[in-house]
């Protein structure tokens, strides 16, 4: 499995693991999502997020728990 928008560098958000290089981690849509936002809302407090970074944002998390490791792509 891939996570190509899935980003991590320790210069930004202190190394975890973010949006596209932005200051956007996981943990931040997963929490939103699990206190039961939807994707729609989180959205529109995100608006230069895709569908598609929260969908795999919680693609991710749903990895993580499952004890997998991966190497992560580093923002150009």
């Amino acid at each position: 499995m891939t996570f190509d928008r899935i980003t991590q560098s320790p210069g930004v958000m202190g190394g975890k693991a973010c949006i596209r290089g932005m200051r956007v981690t996981v943990s931040m849509l997963v929490h939103q999502i699990a206190a039961g936002r939807s994707i729609d809302a989180v959205l529109a407090d995100f608006p230069y997020l895709e569908r598609e970074d929260v969908l795999q944002a919680l693609r991710y998390a749903a990895w993580l728990a499952e004890g997998q490791e991966m190497p992560f792509v580093e923002p150009a």
